[in-house]
């Protein structure tokens, strides 16, 4: 059987999923439970350390990597050992390179799937589909970040919270860091504003979770989103946006690149490498992708919208088209006068509008 996944989580560094994650650990041993701490961080947290005591905790691995050598959680030790119950803390983050899997969130899903129940911590900033409503809100590029359909795999989301003023009063008492990343952070990523929009996304993320998992598994999406793949850069964002509404409304959902005939052969390099890097990543995040061919795109994709029961578009704001090919001047035009009985949305690329 499948290990039982749950996810702590937080909105920020130092609201205490670490800490929170550990004494479920202990209250679980208490009970009679198999269960060791396979990686735990505690950041220099006096308060978080104190609660490993007395649990069976599985020896990092040694990786060196350039010269220098890092610790990173022992998979195979684990699996070995085989508990009931794992605990792994920084659920997204990323391996040391040429480690057996790339990501934490890989590794985890290894466990469960030999059979090992995990508990694990992220912040809501490391959500894919939420990661340019990140970006906007803290002027900060998350780089480490966990598919959607990673998390819906979860059996029960636990929402670490406190209130930003006290996380704040946190940090200033050198709780969270030292003195001078303490300042850095005020200066940055810590500011009371920035805090509060992301404890809104972690509530409202954590109800949409409890939302989806009243659902009766024998209900039937109604609803199908295409997204319209391009080489603009714009894409990847037009794709979060598509998968996460796709989630909340449990749509299905295409990813969907329309090329005249034989041109994607023809295209320059730049183009093909982007397309193909955006249809990957559509897939990564579980949505299916075609490539079309036809002379007129705006009438393929809207065909295709009909043949597959296709009742959302979403398209990206167009730019000056680089290669005519791809972009003629009036693509989404068109295709909101083709599909006047489909939900066309057009997404502005807001990094663009920031800058200007």
């Amino acid at each position: 059987m499948r290990g039982r996944l749950t996810i702590f989580l937080g909105y920020a560094a130092g609201v205490g999923k670490t800490y929170k994650m550990l004494e479920e650990t202990q209250r679980l041993k208490r009970e009679g439970h198999d269960i060791v701490v396979g990686y735990f961080e505690p950041h220099g947290r006096q308060d978080t350390i104190a609660k490993i005591e007395g649990l069976e905790l599985i020896p990092r691995r040694r990786v060196t990597y350039r010269g220098s050598e890092f610790d990173e959680m022992d998979t195979a030790a684990i699996l070995a050992r085989k508990p009931e119950l794992c605990a792994v803390d920084e659920f997204p983050h990323t391996n040391v390179p040429g480690s057996p899997r790339n990501k934490r969130w890989e590794d985890v899903m290894l466990l469960l799937e030999a059979g090992i129940g995990v508990l694990t911590t992220m912040n809501i900033q490391h959500l894919e589909s939420l990661n340019d409503q990140v970006r906007e809100i803290a002027n900060v590029q998350v780089r480490e970040t966990i598919p959607d359909w990673v998390v819906k795999q979860a059996d029960e989301v636990v929402l670490v919270d406190v209130p930003p003023q006290a996380l704040l009063n946190r940090l200033q008492r050198g709780v969270i860091y030292g003195t001078a990343k303490a300042q850095q952070a005020l200066n940055n990523f810590f500011k009371e504003s920035t805090l509060g929009a992301l404890r809104e996304m972690a509530l409202r993320q954590t109800a949409h979770e409890v939302d989806v998992r009243q659902v009766d598994d024998a209900d039937e999406a109604i609803d199908r989103i295409l997204i319209h793949i391009t080489e603009s850069p714009a894409t990847a964002a037009l794709i979060r946006r598509g998968r996460r509404v796709a989630d909340y409304l449990k749509a299905d959902c295409f990813a969907v690149c329309v090329l005249p005939p034989a041109a994607m052969a023809g295209l320059p390099k730049d183009s093909r490498e982007a397309i193909e890097r955006h249809l990957e990543f559509a897939r990564r995040l579980h949505i299916e992708t075609r490539i079309l061919e036809g002379e007129n795109a705006a009438e393929t994709l809207v065909d295709f919208t009909r043949r597959n029961g296709v009742t959302q578009i979403f398209l990206a704001k167009p730019a000056k088209p680089a290669i005519p090919i791809l972009a003629k001047r009036n693509f989404v035009m068109e295709v909101v006068r083709l599909a006047k009985d489909r939900q066309v949305t057009v997404v502005a690329d807001r990094r663009v509008a920031r800058d200007q």
